[in-house]
């Protein structure tokens, strides 16, 4: 609902149309798989959701249910999405991240050069302790390693603020390398200073 909200708002900024599809299984989270999915935290049945009220209160986003596995098989065949330019990644555990990354596997047609992602699950208070060997961050350091053409880096531009918000920690930028449109110049044209 919060990303329909600011699709409506940018959709009067620009001339686009934003499609939003929100993955999740309707019954809660499954049981966890192994350590890596951080069990001392996350319990089965967490976050069932109401989907018939949801459905209801929706205007434009559409609900992909069931677990990720089955749903990250056929979803480009199913829906055939506009080309994807942001990602929010939710999936608390580790496992159905590494299934959802996956899907930045499939045909270029269904994503930009670069995609913004979100991942929620990233930072955290002393109750999760997230690193680099669990979560999503572990799921993300794997996907990095096992592809030559396609890799999640840290956002600098924000890094880089006089203010850094709390969230910016939680945005990667994947870049997929290979895109055939990835060296298409989008840049300023005159970047020149003039001479004082």
């Amino acid at each position: 609902m919060n990303l329909e909200y600011h699709a409506q708002e940018i959709k009067k900024l620009f001339a686009i149309e934003i499609d939003i599809y929100g993955f999740d299984t309707g019954e809660g989270l499954p049981e966890p798989l192994d350590y890596r999915d951080l069990p001392y935290h996350w319990k089965k049945g967490f976050y069932r959701m109401d989907v018939p009220k949801l459905q209801a209160k929706l205007k434009t986003a559409r609900l992909v249910l069931d677990n990720i596995e089955n749903t990250s098989k056929d979803f480009f065949e199913n829906y055939d999405p506009a080309p994807i330019g942001a990602i929010a990644y939710d999936f608390d555990f580790y496992s159905a991240t590494v299934i959802a990354l996956n899907m930045l596997e499939a045909d270029e047609k269904y994503y930009l050069p670069r995609v913004f992602c979100y991942f929620d699950d990233t930072m955290g208070t002393e109750i999760e302790l997230y690193n680099d060997y669990t979560g999503a961050r572990l799921a993300m350091n794997e996907f990095n390693q096992a592809h030559n053409n396609i890799k999640f880096g840290l956002p600098y531009h924000l890094l880089a603020s006089k203010v850094v918000e709390p969230w910016y920690h939680q945005i990667w930028i994947c870049h997929l390398f290979e895109h055939s449109r990835y060296n298409d110049f989008v840049s300023v044209e005159n970047q020149e200073l003039p001479c004082q």
